[in-house]
């Protein structure tokens, strides 16, 4: 017997209704931890750099990294420019 792949686990994952659902309704905030990580590996700088610029803890980067809570808006901002980048919002139609 082969050992299941992550693939197989994607399509076992992706062919439930209610768990595709639960995921489309996650992802964007999937997406916003993705590009908060993608920012500060551009820039080079560490969770403790970033955190510093924002005159934050380590572990509240690591938080907002980590999606363990919602962050406000100017939070959001702030880790933009301590990763000199410009935080600006795009919509789609749904």
């Amino acid at each position: 017997m082969s050992r299941r792949t992550l693939d197989d686990f994607k399509k076992d994952f992706f062919n439930d209704p209610e768990a595709a659902a639960a995921y489309e309704k996650l992802k964007p905030e999937f997406e916003l931890r993705s590009k908060l990580i993608q920012m500060r590996m551009e820039s080079g700088l560490t969770q403790e750099e970033i955190a510093k610029r924002m005159g934050t803890s380590k572990a509240s980067v690591c938080r907002l990294e980590s999606a363990k809570h919602s962050p406000r808006l100017a939070t959001l901002q702030s880790y933009a420019e301590a990763a000199g980048f410009k935080l600006s919002l795009k919509t789609t139609p749904i």
